[in-house]
């Protein structure tokens, strides 16, 4: 009997202690972000949506990110079910070896005006040239041709501006401060999605969308 009490107490103390320390974690991503919210914002990072939107969602992201590329259409569904009263906001957060080459080559592509089919590429072949195993970046460089009107000439050239590693400097260092730990990490008018999931991310947004 004693020995029942004993495991039970023991369980009930790691329960504690776990649910303490995920309080004070999210009290200091919620702290984070209360101090630095003037940096969610970059004038001059990618958006979609309405600029008049009521509600701003801004992702960190990752484009070798797995979970960023399984995400990516749920950000497209959450656009069209609340159009015009939602914009999206992207930043880069790049975690894995590979990522910056691959952001480098999405600003330059933005300079054509083929970001979102760059990305949408990136995001389609992400299994060949950011397998974690055997990362294959050069292979980018083979998909990129399906994009009609897409200068890869320039591209190579444009990517490697100094703008374009500054902007990702800023990135990097802004979502430092904000507290950025994993991808994709998002914010809504600048609250934290504290529990991740397209469900949670969607009850967030309706939260902030004014009443009519």
């Amino acid at each position: 009997m004693n020995k029942k009490i004993l495991v039970f107490s023991t369980v009930s103390v790691v329960l504690v202690g776990f649910a303490l320390a995920t309080y004070v974690f999210r009290n200091k991503e919620v702290s984070a972000v209360q101090q630095n919210v003037h940096l969610l914002l970059r004038q001059d990072a990618p958006r979609l949506g309405s600029p008049l939107a009521p509600v701003t969602v801004v992702e960190f992201f990752d484009p070798e990110c797995e979970t960023c590329r399984r995400f990516h259409p749920m950000t497209k569904m959450l656009l069209q079910e609340f159009d015009g009263k939602v914009q999206m906001v992207f930043r880069y957060a790049p975690f894995h070896p590979n990522s910056k080459f691959a952001v480098q080559i999405l600003e330059a592509a933005r300079q054509q005006n083929r970001y979102w089919e760059v990305l949408d590429v990136l995001y389609q072949y992400q299994p060949q040239w950011g397998d974690h195993h055997h990362p294959q970046p050069e292979l980018i460089w083979t998909y990129l041709p399906q994009i009609g009107g897409l200068d890869i000439a320039r591209l190579k050239v444009d990517m490697n501006e100094p703008g374009i590693q500054k902007m990702i400097d800023k990135d990097i260092s802004d979502g430092r401060q904000l507290g950025v730990q994993r991808t994709p990490q998002f914010f809504v008018n600048g609250e934290p999605l504290l529990d991740f999931g397209y469900e949670q991310l969607r009850q967030l947004v309706l939260k902030h969308i004014p009443s009519t």
